[in-house]
């Protein structure tokens, strides 16, 4: 059985506005064994982009481990979020459509796991996704620059 402690975080600058999420991968001693960042573009808000950073985790451990492995695997999703955590932990309600749609998309993906455990945690303890967010959110303002 594979254990694996996946922190996520996603931020938009303006909410909505310019939006990026960053992924931390790590083994169950929480030795780190991928990172992930990525631009999400214009528009999104910040918690579209912490369901969509959750989103990405899940689809880049299947790709990562395979399909077959991922029966035996079981996964704790760490994240600052308390609307994404509590949400999946059927505390809070879902009441914005896009957010029903993008929980049905996370909720969906996790069902290929042996279990999948959601974890509140403090900012300071997300600091390395948190950093991935703002590196992308950071250098997209550097590109739109002319001078």
């Amino acid at each position: 059985m594979t254990q694996l402690i996946v922190y996520v975080d996603g931020g938009s600058r303006g909410n909505p506005g310019p939006a990026a999420i960053g992924v931390v991968i790590c083994n169950a001693d929480e030795e780190v064994l991928k990172k992930y960042s990525e631009y999400l573009g214009d528009k999104i808000t910040n918690n579209e982009a912490e369901y969509q950073a959750l989103i990405f985790s899940f689809k880049k451990i299947k790709a990562l481990f395979g399909k077959k492995k991922l029966k035996e695997m079981e996964l704790e999703i760490k994240s600052d979020s308390e609307l994404l955590i509590k949400q999946l932990n059927g505390l809070y309600k879902i009441l914005d459509p896009k957010i029903q749609k993008l929980f049905l998309k996370a909720w969906n993906a996790k069902i290929d796991f042996k279990e999948v455990k959601f974890k509140l945690v403090s900012r300071k303890a997300n600091l390395e996704a948190d950093r991935l967010v703002n590196e992308v959110l950071d250098s997209q303002g550097k590109q739109g620059a002319i001078f």
